[in-house]
């Protein structure tokens, strides 16, 4: 596979982690700690999985394209209604957002990467190949995930976004959910 290729697999793979990165940014009662456990643990089961998904083949397959997505979408909509209520409640605390949280959301915006692994890189049959390639993977979500937090402390500048962060936030991620659920 061209690096183009590989790159555009990586960008692709990481919008999913950016959307949730940005959102979760947009909390102002997130602490930096969490926010960068956020980046972390998108980019390490994006790496992770795809490379799981590399070495698993088809044999998931079936396991894989529906009941994660379902669950996945579940975590995030429910992190998207918490938002919303937090919102309503004007507070400034994300009480769900603990470190075990941020790392079930990680692994609901990479099960893509599993999948991806199982079609595109399992005929790749050098282990250096797969693991650079997936490494790479990681790498890109790391960083759109960092330049959607960075994105984030900016947005919350503009009155109306800060404003109604929590109601933006959460009806997005409600309905990243919802949408992961049904497709």
């Amino acid at each position: 596979m061209g690096f183009y290729s590989l790159f555009a697999i990586a960008v692709a793979l990481s919008l999913d982690a950016f959307g949730l990165a940005l959102c979760i940014g947009l909390n102002k009662g997130i602490t930096f700690k969490l926010k960068a456990l956020v980046a972390a643990s998108a980019s390490f089961f994006q790496f992770l999985f795809s490379l799981i998904g590399a070495y698993a083949g088809f044999f998931f397959t079936i396991y894989v394209t529906s009941v994660p997505n379902i669950i996945g979408g579940a975590v995030i909509g429910i992190v998207g209604i918490l938002m919303l209520k937090e919102g309503k409640e004007k507070t400034c605390k994300l009480y769900a957002l603990k470190p075990l949280a941020i790392i079930a959301l990680g692994m609901s915006v990479s099960i893509d990467a599993m999948v991806l692994g199982f079609t595109a890189f399992s005929n790749i049959k050098s282990f250096v190949s797969i693991f650079m390639s997936t490494l790479f993977i990681g790498l890109v979500t790391l960083i759109a995930c960092t330049a959607a937090l960075i994105l984030s402390k900016h947005l919350r500048k503009i009155d109306l976004v800060s404003k109604y962060a929590d109601y933006i936030g959460g009806s997005v991620l409600l309905l990243f959910g919802i949408r992961m659920m049904v497709s």
